[in-house]
């Protein structure tokens, strides 16, 4: 019997190709995984499901390094708690 692979193991090893392969630091594509998860799924249960990756893709175009990327999803998740 095969096992299932894990979703987080899977992505984590995604991000870290897909930072290779358009010059993005592999460290940082997988920095904030947890945070990220966790403020898209508020957003596809709060807000709107097609939302939810747009919201990502929002953080990264706004943020400048890992801290500021953390920021700004704290800025967000404090939003959607109103």
């Amino acid at each position: 019997m095969s096992e299932t692979p894990d979703p987080i193991r899977t992505a984590h090893q995604w991000l870290k190709e897909a930072a290779e392969l358009i010059g993005a630091s592999p460290e940082e594509a997988t920095a904030l995984i947890k945070e990220l998860l966790d403020l898209t799924k508020d957003v596809a249960h709060t807000q709107s499901r097609p939302a939810a990756p747009l919201t990502a893709y929002l953080v990264g175009l706004a943020s400048k390094n890992t801290d500021e990327a953390r920021a700004h999803i704290a800025t967000l998740k404090e939003a959607l708690n109103r």
